[in-house]
Formats: C-alpha cells, sequence, structure tokens
C-alpha cells in the first residue's frame, strides 16, 4: 500500500513537473509571441499572455527540483524500495512498518508544501534547483527569493526526513529480515541496488540539511555563513566574511550522490527486467554487484567536478577529474553487462523490457557525455551551456524515468493484480524515447556553441537567434512525448479497474515476489515463507524442462539440470549429484 501511494503522488509530481517545462519550453520557442491562455492559467505572472522573467525562473526551479526529489528520488525509491524488499528477501513486512508510513506523509507534506509555494504572492522560489546563494540568501534579492524560497526550504527539509526514515528501514530490513538460504550471494540485483542507494542516501542528505539550516540562519537572522560584500538596489548589506562556495560544496556533497541515489535503483530494476526477459543469467552478476559498490564509493569523492569554475586550486581539480573518470568505469561495467545478457537471448519485447532496453541507451548516450565533463579543460568551456542540460536529462533524467517506467510495468501484476495494455505500453514507449532524444539530444550542439542555460529568450544575443529554429523542434517534442504519458496515464489508471488478471507470476520469473498469492494480505505468504535454495537467475539452464527455476526450488528437484559449481564447495551435495549422474548416465560439469 505505502509502495502505491509513493507511486501515485510520483506520478502526480511528475505530470506537475512536465506541465513547467512545457510552459517555460513554449517562451524558449515563441519568446516573442503572446499567447492570452496563459494568462488564463498564470495570472499576473504572464500578463499579456506572455511568461515574466522572473517566473520563468521559478518554472525552471521547481520543476528541476519535483523531477529530481520528488520523482526520481522518492516516486522511484520510495515505491520500488517498499514493494520488492520484503518481496524478494522473504519478509512479512519492513522492519519498522510505523516509519515506513512516516515515511510518505512526510513525503507527501513536503510535496503540497511545494506546490502551495505557487499561490504565495511573490511566487515560488526561483534560485534554480541548486538554489545558490545568494540569490537565495538574500529575501529582497527578487520576488522569488522570499515566502517561495522559505517554503522550499521547509518542503525540502521535511523531505529529507523522510528519506531518512526510509532509508534506516530499508538497510534494517535487508540485513535482519532476509529468508532462511537468503545470504548476500543470492540476493537479486535489484535488493542490491535499493540497499547500496539507502546507504548513499543515508550519509548524504543530512549534509543538505546542514547546507539548508545554515541558508536560513543568513536569510532570518543575519548571519555570514555565505554572503558577503553584497550590494541589492544600491544598498551596502551589513554581511562579510561569508563565501557562496561552502554552500556549493555542501550542496554538492548531496548533489551528486544524488545522481547516483536516483539511478542505481533504475539499474536494479532494469538488471532484473533484462534477465527475466532474455530469458537468459545476467551476465557477470559478482561483477555487477562490485561496480555497484564501486559507485556507492566513489560518488562522495566527485562532487568537485561541479565546481571546475569556482576558482578552485587546479591541482584539486585534477583530482576531482581523475575520480570523475574512474567512476566511468563500473557504470561501463554495468552497461556492457547489460549488452553480453541481451546478446543471442531469447528477447521477449514487453513494454518493460522495451523500457528496460531503453534506460540502457540513455545511460549510455548520456554517460558518454559525463566523460567531457569531468574533464576540467573541456568543462571550463561547456558548464552551464546547455550541453549540460542535454546531459544531465538524459543520463539521469530520461534513465532513471526509463528505469523507473520498466519497474512499473513489470510489476504492476504484483501492485494491482492486473495485466496493462501491452498496445498502449508500446505507443507510451515509441512515444517517450523518440520525444526524449529530439527533446535533449540536440542541446548538445547548442552547448559546444556556448548557448547558456536559463535564459529567458533567445532574441538577447545575435548569436544564438539562429538556435531559435531548433529550440521549436525541441519544444513540439516535448509536447508530442508530453502527449504520449497521456497513453501511459490511461493505462496505469484505467488497467486498475479494467486490466486483465494476473496470474500469479504472469513473466515465469523466479524471484521469490511471484510465488506470493495474487490477492494481497497481511504477511505475504499465507503459510511459511519459502526458503531460498539457489540465486535468482537460473533461466534457460540445460537439462531442465522449463525455461526458468525459481528460487525456492532446491537443489535435489533438479538434478537433471545442476552443475557442481551450483554448490559452491558443498562436498556433500556435490557428491550427491556425482552419484546421481553416474547413475543416470549423465556427465556433470566440474
Amino acid at each position: 500500500m505505502i509502495a502505491k501511494q509513493f507511486l501515485i503522488t510520483g506520478i502526480i509530481m511528475a505530470v506537475f513537473a512536465m506541465l513547467l517545462s512545457i510552459l517555460f519550453r513554449i517562451q524558449l520557442a515563441w519568446p516573442d509571441k503572446d499567447f492570452p491562455i496563459l494568462e488564463v492559467f498564470l495570472g499576473k505572472w504572464a500578463e499579456g499572455g506572455r511568461i515574466k522573467p522572473e517566473f520563468f525562473l521559478s518554472l525552471v526551479t521547481i520543476h528541476g527540483t519535483m523531477m529530481v526529489f520528488f520523482v526520481l528520488t522518492a516516486g522511484l525509491s520510495g515505491t520500488f524500495s517498499n514493494l520488492l524488499i520484503p518481496y524478494q528477501i522473504g519478509a512479512r513486512d519492513m522492519a519498522s512498518p510505523f516509519m515506513n508510513m512516516l515515511s510518505y506523509w512526510f513525503f507527501f507534506i513536503a510535496c503540497v508544501i511545494m506546490i502551495a509555494s505557487f499561490f504565495v504572492e511573490s511566487g515560488p522560489a526561483s534560485a534554480g534547483w541548486t538554489i545558490y546563494p545568494p540569490l537565495s540568501a538574500v529575501p529582497t534579492s527578487i520576488s522569488g527569493s522570499g515566502l517561495g524560497m522559505t517554503l522550499w526550504l521547509i518542503s525540502m527539509t521535511l523531505f529529507i526526513a523522510s528519506q531518512v526514515m526510509g532509508g534506516v528501514n530499508y538497510i534494517s530490513t535487508i540485513l535482519n529480515m532476509r529468508t532462511k538460504g537468503m545470504d548476500l550471494w543470492r540476493m537479486p540485483l535489484t535488493i542490491w541496488s535499493f540497499f547500496l542507494t539507502a546507504i548513499v542516501g543515508l550519509l548524504s542528505f543530512p549534509v543538505l540539511v546542514s547546507a539548508v539550516v545554515l541558508l536560513i540562519f543568513d536569510r532570518s537572522f543575519g548571519t555570514s555563513f555565505y554572503l558577503s560584500d553584497l550590494v541589492v538596489q544600491g544598498q551596502i548589506l551589513p554581511n562579510e566574511g561569508g563565501s557562496p562556495i561552502l554552500f556549493q560544496h555542501l550542496f554538492w556533497f548531496l548533489g551528486h550522490p544524488e545522481v547516483y541515489i536516483v539511478v542505481m535503483p533504475a539499474l536494479g530494476l532494469t538488471s532484473e527486467v533484462i534477465s527475466t526477459n532474455s530469458r537468459k543469467p545476467i551476465f557477470g552478476y559478482h561483477a555487477m554487484v562490485y561496480s555497484l559498490v564501486g559507485i556507492t564509493v566513489l560518488s562522495f569523492i566527485v562532487w568537485g567536478h561541479h565546481m571546475f569554475v569556482t576558482g578552485m586550486n587546479p591541482f584539486l581539480g585534477g583530482v576531482f577529474m581523475i575520480t570523475t573518470l574512474i567512476i566511468a568505469v563500473p557504470s561501463a561495467v554495468k552497461a556492457f553487462n547489460y549488452i553480453a545478457t541481451l546478446w543471442r537471448g531469447n528477447i521477449r519485447f514487453t513494454p518493460a523490457m522495451l523500457f528496460a532496453i531503453g534506460m540502457v541507451s540513455f545511460f549510455v548516450s548520456g554517460g558518454v557525455t559525463g566523460i567531457f565533463l569531468g574533464n576540467a579543460a573541456l568543462d571550463i568551456n561547456l558548464h552551464d551551456t546547455y550541453f549540460v542540460v542535454a546531459h544531465f536529462h538524459l543520463v539521469m533524467g530520461s534513465a532513471s524515468i526509463f528505469g523507473m517506467l520498466c519497474g512499473v510495468y513489470h510489476w504492476y501484476p504484483k501492485m494491482f493484480g492486473r495485466m496493462m495494455s501491452t498496445k498502449l505500453g508500446y505507443l507510451h514507449f515509441w512515444l517517450t524515447f523518440l520525444g526524449a532524444y529530439l527533446v535533449f539530444f540536440p542541446m548538445h550542439f547548442m552547448g559546444i556553441d556556448g548557448v547558456p542555460r536559463r535564459y529567458y529568450a533567445f532574441t538577447e544575443f545575435p548569436f544564438m537567434e539562429k538556435w531559435i529554429s531548433v529550440n521549436i523542434l525541441v519544444t513540439w517534442a516535448a509536447i508530442v512525448a508530453g502527449l504520449g504519458q497521456v497513453a501511459f496515464l490511461v493505462n496505469f489508471f484505467g488497467s486498475i479497474w479494467r486490466g486483465k488478471k494476473a496470474t500469479q507470476n504472469p513473466w515465469k520469473s523466479n524471484t521469490l515476489e511471484w510465488t506470493t498469492p495474487v490477492e494481497h494480505f497481511h504477511g505475504n505468504w499465507p503459510g511459511e515463507i519459502p526458503t531460498v535454495h539457489r540465486w535468482p537467475y537460473d533461466y534457460s539452464k540445460p537439462g531442465h524442462d522449463e525455461d526458468f527455476i525459481p528460487q525456492d526450488v532446491p537443489y535435489s528437484h533438479t538434478m537433471s539440470s545442476n552443475s557442481y559449481h551450483d554448490f559452491e564447495g558443498d562436498e556433500e551435495a556435490i557428491a550427491i549429484q556425482r552419484a546421481w549422474n553416474k547413475e543416470n548416465n549423465r556427465s556433470g560439469e566440474e
């Protein structure tokens, strides 16, 4: 139930954030045109049918905040951690159901406060989703730095409290509540990804709280943690001795691990869906786990690559550059392993599988441009251009959204007991996949030409005017991709009542959640919790009469397909298998 609450709230926030993006895309495509309908919906912020510059900044700020935190963090991690952790490790419930419920309601209140900031007179926060001071620290600087900014800070503090409660719960459940036989090396990659994501969140999110607390002190109590030598509208402010660079360090110490808080659950879901629908074992299971661990560790020592242009010591910049390039290695391991799993697989192109393959596509194409931005000499030229927008919208935004959607399509029968429409799923995939590439890929070339992001109109500088036609293409692509989400919404909410009833194991999958009945009841399993005997990726095993073997099937029931390495050095089991092989004239694999 809590997973459903996270998912549906996340979907609502995604729709809201998508509408904001279409509004500012309309402004960028047709900066000199009036759209009277905008004034009907936005009132004073679009007088005469043209969005005001300060409100444009607010749209960009809240869109980024909602997508990064409310959709891709809470909507993705909150949904699938709550749904799959108890099911896949064989637990009756989470370690603390009460804390679990609190984590959702803190998240929900954070969403309400963020949306409420649109209804205050001075408007919502408009300092960018990174809320850099001094713009965010001086309430009189622009209208969006007033009450709207305060509401942003309150909302984010509640959101972080939600994430910390959830993270503690996920880690405790995975470490303490695994069923008999479920050791760490038998856990599905989904559980590994949720486990490591929770660790990253638990260590990094509190740092943003400290940054926010100091920002509130600067805004309300006259301190100077981030402020120094400022003049606002001709008035010299009394603040001195602070540095906005301090805020950047604190923010990006969360901000870069946040990228992996968003991507790792999507990678975990993709691993499960690709293996299941390729009818093959995941390639390099141990390498996949170690790459997740490597990403977890390295994510804490790369934050400085966001700050190459802040005047940091070139030696320090070189250190961050090296760690940034090193983190590409475990990411590449995952991409190669996905491709190897797909290679010569008996692939079933379900909607979930298409979104999983799409996720890998975005992860690779967006990740390659990260190597450009991780290089300090190149980043100084590309920083704060549309190249950066293209990079993180592909590798973090699109890849994570596709990972989330592949999870929704794959585990929908487990959540709602019904099947989603395959035809609507295909329509949704192609409109979203093509739309996302048409929106973000052209931005690379705009960035290489030096076009800065967050500008209100491309008519301000002559060299930018040639890109207006590209902006029109991008905006139409965004509108079409947005309309594609209508297919998903109709499919998702319509299938809850009208979808075909699901069978217990519709995808012929191995993990424990498919051993539970379709009907939901407290405790997940009606009788005893199944015992785990094998890893979760025994697909298409030679000698077995079916192309999958669930985790709760003992090796004694699959003698014709067992290999000696299945027994992990258990001499007694190997002796029994060897005797059976001899009796049945079967040559075992040493």
